[in-house]
């Protein structure tokens, strides 16, 4: 063996190949021989950084130099690259330690400074700074923050160590990085990566790093993530910083509670519930209106719309409007309470959505009232317009749209590219790619002018053709879409009448409400007023919405009663079963799609919608759904309107079979490892595969583990998704130039350089550079305990999941319930603050930014953590009386389709003077 390889070997405390000694122990230590034994402790470490100083001499790369060492190691002590710095790292350390000591030693033996330098081969300075240094030097602290690390360990199993830990010992990353380096070399400590579910979005997964015993690997991790601690322990201690925690919904009487039957009046408000004014445990607060969930009896609860009403008949407090029978007992009327103390009305309530009074006896107890949202919370919803709804209007007015899409995106694309700051520029364009991809698989379009998202609610005294919703001007016509959306024959047209003294009264000045006739909201698809909403858009000639007459044949149609089964079911009727509703509707949806694309005559269109009113409520109200899919002759329409042709070239019958309707289908491909690599030529993802396999339970053999991912991501052109009618066509032509923006985004991004850091800038915002890095601190000292509130909140959900009998595949809408009140009640648990998770700067504060007096990799982290928003606000040019000829294309486009300049300028950003000069010259 040659001197280099005996070196290294040495320095890991591994027998010489040559040795008769039996080596044992753990990876990188032996227990027999651990680091720094022997005559000189240190004398191995310093061989160590020798050798590798040696090979850097020679010219060796990183790479090369790792490669060198690794051949000289056994298998189970190969390092990574990672593990190659932290070892040079630690032996540097081990190198500088030894320096101390002997000089300390030699000052107690009497020598002074000058003596100790000439011995040593220090200047007389060093050794002094040496001498006076009374803090703990690094291979100190490394050791106590490991001996710290291993007490958590073990007394917890394992523990997460991932960003943001150090923070809870007031230490580096790169002290706690070595420390459990120490922990897994010395000691056998493993440290791997563990994959934890998002409650809210099981599709996606938090990454965690955990520290664990030797005896915990990554398979046991994996299969009892509940039992990963955190470091230290977290509760709360802000009271609920960022919302009240939630606490058991309180109840009141029955007795309070008047029911008004359909036959009564109740059918034209149904799902309303009625609020008498001025009663302190029934307060909405500032709202006039919120989507809530009341207990009654602490058995039942009422849910629907909330509001203020003075037509409440004396000795009640609310009342209670249903389509039900008068008659219906009471209690038959309200809904029962789920087998879930901590969610007994199976939704999620707001934050803040829970409110406390002051009761007679002068103390405070918790309101019955529950909100769901409230006035104020519709008007954040989303503005896109679905395919489901613009692939059913004229061709020209789709195209319009789409365009204007388009227009809009490569005007943001050109704009993100004026920004000065590199790092900036790139961390949006990464952000603008991000959207443009998923848009190019949603097939959502921008918004029409004015178009906005209200709740519904009745109005007794208004005109089937008017509406009261103070947001628009009197006179204005709007459009009103619900979705899911069949067809144009369900888009009513009624007219804003804001001098409505119902709507004035009941409603006043209402943000994102819109007050309309029960007919209206009949031919909306049979909404309720439980807290439906409608799209509105107003119309115009530009913006002619096509609104077609009810269909014929729906009229007089109550799927509840034509398709009734009887009680009892004697006849033994096959029922929907829950988890079969989602699919049902999602292939009875398709078919309208497929349908209304090619043309289907109003009579075959008119059978499939029949159909899809059985589907939506055959569960609900058991419904014989099998002989309205006989009667209707929905196997003909398939075989009819849903034709393919395949990639073989034979045709299929059934299934979706267009752009609009596949581009919802899924893909099985190889499981993918990390996130995805961006190609600098092309600026397309690319990714790993993970290689898994494990044993299938079913066949018992082994088999490649995949993922899925959507259809449409895996065609670069959506065109081989089309059937070929021009709707979809045009789609694809809009699915395909998003594509090529959110390459060429991410193109231009990772071929960027970023900002470089100004030592003089830095010096001259230090207060500001401090106060950014304290507010990051703060975002990352938050991560471990939602990681901990996560972890937390799976093991509720899973337990609740089990108890209930509840399918993870087909009860999907009912889990995703459980798991927004379990992880609200989890991030109460620990103390996870919302307001912490982002960051906002002063004016001080981004002007350190914009001087370079943060580095790029630290500025990245600071935006990653900060309001998108914000930053495009602040990073955006001063304003110009010229626009660039992306920003100028959007806004002659949208003012050839009907936008205001009011609309437009806010829509680019700019004076409303601006774009009446740049469109007039």
């Amino acid at each position: 063996m040659n001197p280099v390889e005996r070196d290294i070997r040495g320095y890991f405390g591994i027998a010489p190949e040559d040795s008769i000694l039996e080596h044992y122990g753990t990876k990188r230590h032996s227990g027999r021989y651990p680091w720094g034994s022997g005559e000189n402790p240190y004398q191995r470490s310093g061989d160590f950084l020798s050798r590798v100083e040696e090979l850097k001499k020679s010219g060796m790369k990183e790479k090369d130099i790792l490669q060198t060492i690794n051949d000289s190691l056994p298998e189970e002590y190969k390092m990574g690259a990672t593990e190659f710095r932290m070892a040079q790292r630690r032996a540097i350390h081990e190198r500088q330690q030894l320096k101390y000591d002997r000089a300390r030693a030699l000052s107690q033996d009497g020598l002074g400074p000058t003596e100790i330098g000439r011995e040593m081969g220090l200047s007389e300075s060093t050794v002094r700074s040496m001498l006076k240094n009374d803090k703990p030097d690094k291979y100190t602290r490394t050791k106590e923050i490991a001996e710290t690390l291993r007490k958590e360990v073990d007394k917890k199993g394992m523990i997460d160590v991932s960003e943001g830990t150090n923070l809870v010992l007031g230490v580096s990353e790169g002290d706690l990085d070595d420390a459990i380096f120490v922990l897994e070399a010395e000691h056998g400590y493993q440290r791997y990566g563990v994959g934890i579910r998002q409650p809210t979005n099981i599709n996606q997964q938090t990454n965690i790093t955990v520290l664990a015993k030797p005896e915990y690997d990554q398979k046991y991790a994996y299969q009892h993530q509940n039992e990963i601690q955190s470091l230290g322990e977290y509760h709360s201690e802000d009271g609920g910083e960022t919302f009240k925690k939630l606490q058991r919904p309180s109840s009141m009487s029955s007795d309070r509670v008047y029911i008004r039957y359909g036959d009564e009046g109740g059918l034209d408000k149904d799902g309303v519930i009625e609020i008498r004014r001025g009663v302190a445990d029934l307060n909405l607060g500032k709202s006039h209106y919120a989507q809530v969930r009341i207990m009654v009896d602490d058995s039942h609860y009422l849910k629907g719309m909330a509001v203020y009403s003075d037509d409440i008949p004396e000795g009640y407090d609310v009342a209670f409007n249903t389509n039900k029978k008068s008659g219906t007992p009471k209690m038959k009327v309200l809904k029962p309470i789920k087998d879930d103390p901590d969610n007994p009305f199976g939704a999620s309530i707001k934050a803040n959505g829970q409110s406390t009074y002051i009761g007679e006896d002068g103390k405070e107890h918790l309101s019955p009232i529950n909100k769901l949202k409230e006035e104020g919370d519709w008007d954040t919803m989303a503005k896109n317009l679905s395919s489901q709804f613009l692939s059913k209007q004229p061709v020209k007015l789709l195209k319009q749209q789409l365009d204007l899409t388009v227009a809009d995106r490569k005007a943001e694309y050109d704009e993100i590219m004026q920004y000065d700051n590199p790092t900036i520029r790139k961390k949006l364009l990464l952000d603008f790619a991000d959207t443009c991809e998923g848009n190019s698989m949603t097939l959502k379009a921008s918004s029409f002018p004015g178009q906005a998202t209200k709740v519904i609610l009745p109005l007794s005294k208004i005109g089937e053709r008017e509406c009261y919703c103070p947001t628009y001007p009197d006179g204005t016509q709007l459009a009103l879409v619900r979705f899911p959306h069949a067809g144009t024959f369900e888009i009513p047209i009624v007219t804003v009448n804001n001098k409505n003294l119902s709507g004035r009264r009941n409603l006043g000045n209402v943000q994102d409400a819109i007050g309309i006739n029960a007919k209206v909201a009949e031919r909306l698809s049979g909404a309720d007023f439980d807290g439906d909403t409608v799209v509105a858009i107003p119309k115009s000639s530009k913006v002619d919405i096509k609104s077609t007459p009810a269909l014929k044949d729906l009229k007089d149609f109550d799927p509840k009663i034509a398709y009734a089964v009887p009680e009892g079911n004697p006849n033994g009727v096959r029922l929907m079963k829950k988890e079969e509703k989602q699919k049902e509707m999602g292939i009875i949806s398709n078919l309208i799609t497929d349908m209304t694309l090619r043309g289907a005559p109003e009579g075959d269109i008119a059978r499939a919608v029949k159909h899809s009113m059985v589907v939506i409520d055959a569960e609900k109200h058991k419904l014989d759904y099998k002989r309205s899919e006989r009667e209707n002759g929905i196997q003909e329409l398939k075989q009819k309107w849903q034709i393919r042709v395949q990639e073989d070239g034979t045709e299929k019958y059934g299934g979706a079979s267009t752009l609009l309707s596949r581009r919802k289908q899924t893909v099985r491909v190889p499981e993918r490892k990390g996130s995805a690599r961006i190609d600098k030529e092309t600026g397309e993802k690319i990714y790993k595969e993970s290689g898994r396999t494990f044993i299938d339970p079913k066949t018992g053999k082994r088999v490649q583990a995949m993922t899925e991912v959507s259809l449409i991501s895996m065609h670069p052109n959506a065109r081989d998704l089309s059937s070929g009618t021009i709707q979809e066509n045009y789609y694809a032509d809009f699915s395909n130039e998003l594509k090529a923006l959110a390459n060429q985004a991410r193109k231009e991004a990772v071929n960027m350089k970023g900002i470089q850091k100004s030592p003089d800038a830095a010096e001259k915002y230090r207060a500001e550079v401090e106060s950014i890095n304290a507010k990051l601190n703060a975002v990352i000292g938050n991560k471990p305990k939602e990681r901990r509130a996560t972890i937390i909140a799976n093991e509720n959900i899973k337990a609740k999941v089990q108890a209930q009998g509840l399918d993870y595949k087909k009860d999907k809408k009912e889990i995703k319930k459980i798991a927004a009140v379990e992880m609200q009640r989890a991030r109460d648990s620990v103390g996870a603050s919302g307001s912490k998770t982002k960051i906002t700067f002063t004016d001080r504060e981004w002007e350190a930014v914009q001087a370079g007096a943060i580095s790029d990799s630290k500025l990245m982290k600071i935006l990653n953590s900060s309001k998108s928003d914000e930053i495009i606000k602040r990073a955006m040019p001063k304003a110009s009386t010229t626009l660039s000829s992306a920003k100028l294309g959007k806004a002659q486009a949208m003012l050839a389709n009907g936008y205001s300049y009011a609309e437009i300028a806010k829509a680019c950003g700019v004076p409303e003077s601006t774009i009446y000069d740049n469109l007039n010259k």
